[in-house]
């Protein structure tokens, strides 16, 4: 659509086919366009998917960014370029790009005041000539019958475009007789930044970057860190993630105590169910089968574990403990009502219990089914919660008849030789008071 388009930049919005009419994803579209215009010279193109979620706080070349910031303009500008040629040559990362635009030019001039002083021309008067050649000095306005017009005045535009314009200004002197502006002020033309950004305060770069084939956001997060450390940027400039590179490295630390809490809180509900510490134990143990086969599925389609991975974990977790709980109660319902022993309740649990199983989760698979089939728009946003669902039920499902009944007898023998020890415990500490009161 052409917004936000400069000089020597435009950005495009391009619309994709339907999936009937095509067979590519957006990111294998994305892929050839790269390969197709990277043989083009001297173009940069940067491609990113648009995302229906979003918390970008800003418009960028790419899809994840990072700011520096530093006190010191030279030295962030010094050091911006050489950080950036080294995350170009990491394989997690395409795209690296930075908004430092330090190489336009700024022209000095430099007045030789003793001999203005001789000729009788003053600074101010230097001033107003460039001011009245290069400025928007108004000299006039034109009133028509409907509008206005201002008159401005101006150099030759032919002359703009270097400093040999210095030859065709002239100064009055005192006397009133016009001087080149050349026999007594020189141009030193010198580097200068065209725009300098600040983020709270101080100067600032946005390093903007896509990730790599095959790579995931914490992959590219781990290379950049390494890059900073490898490079050894000074003690000056601070590095900061932006948009959703902040927001995943800010969950890396509170996704593992939300996964903890919610085994936690599961524990202690049903302990309080079932009156025991240890037979709790034993449901949860489903879990870890069924977080294996959520990131076996991720792994073998090569989907990142984003956000949207982890919130299907989490339901994964209320969704597979069920099958523990269908087992465990049913075996402790026969030990306590038939007097079955445990391997025999559980034995029977397993096997009567089989059905109703193999129904709950079928009915949960099939619906993830949809999810991670889907083709539709933003299928890409939903087939990772379908792929975590789908893997981690199927894993569950075949490892749990196994694992749960192994883990219920485990579990068991420990509680009975606690209380074969506390049931000795109690006799002799009984004996012992009772010769205590004799003496």
């Amino acid at each position: 659509d052409g917004t936000n388009a400069t000089l020597n930049s435009g950005r495009m919005l391009i619309n994709l086919k339907s999936h009937a009419e095509r067979r590519d994803s957006a990111l294998r579209v994305i892929e050839r366009l790269r390969t197709t215009a990277a043989a083009v010279p001297g173009i940069a193109l940067y491609l990113q998917p648009v995302q229906e979620l979003t918390i970008e706080d800003r418009v960028s070349r790419t899809q994840f960014q990072f700011t520096l910031t530093c006190p010191d303009e030279h030295l962030l500008s010094e050091w911006t370029p050489r950080f950036v040629a080294h995350l170009q040559q990491l394989a997690p990362l395409a795209d690296v790009a930075s908004d430092l635009q330090n190489q336009g030019l700024q022209a000095y001039v430099e007045i030789d005041r003793d001999a203005a002083s001789r000729l009788g021309v003053s600074v101010a008067d230097i001033d107003d000539a460039l001011y009245s050649a290069f400025g928007q000095r108004q000299i006039s306005t034109l009133f028509t019958h409907t509008s206005q017009y201002r008159v401005v005045l101006e150099v030759d535009p032919r002359l703009t475009v270097g400093p040999q314009a210095l030859t065709s200004i002239y100064v009055r002197t005192r006397a009133g007789r016009p001087v080149p502006l050349a026999s007594i002020a020189r141009v030193i033309e010198r580097p200068t930044a065209l725009l300098i950004n600040h983020v709270g305060q101080f100067p600032a770069v946005t390093v903007s970057f896509n990730l790599g084939r095959g790579a995931s956001l914490g992959d590219a997060v781990k290379a950049i860190e390494r890059a900073a450390r490898e490079l050894d940027l000074p003690p000056a400039i601070e590095m900061r993630f932006q948009g959703a590179a902040q927001a995943f490295r800010a969950s890396l630390g509170s996704t593992l105590w939300l996964v903890l809490a919610a085994v936690v809180t599961m524990y202690i509900v049903l302990g309080v169910l079932y009156e025991s510490s240890i037979h709790p134990i034993t449901i949860l143990s489903t879990l870890p089968s069924a977080t294996v086969g959520a990131l076996l599925a991720l792994g073998l389609t090569g989907q990142p574990l984003d956000m949207i991975a982890i919130i299907g974990i989490i339901l994964l977790i209320g969704l597979v403990k069920k099958n523990g709980i269908m087992m465990v109660d049913f075996a402790l319902e026969a030990s306590r009502r038939q007097g079955l022993p445990p391997r025999a309740a559980i034995r029977q649990a397993a096997l009567l219990r089989f059905r109703p199983i193999l129904m709950t989760t079928l009915a949960a698979l099939f619906g993830a089914l949809p999810l991670m089939l889907s083709t539709g728009s933003g299928a890409e946003l939903r087939q990772p919660l379908g792929l975590v669902m789908v893997g981690g039920l199927l894993v569950s499902q075949v490892l749990t008849l196994f694992t749960t009944p192994v883990v219920y007898l485990f579990f068991d023998r420990v509680a009975q030789r606690h209380a074969a020890r506390r049931s000795a415990a109690a006799p002799k500490a009984g004996v012992e008071g009772r010769l205590a009161t004799v003496k």
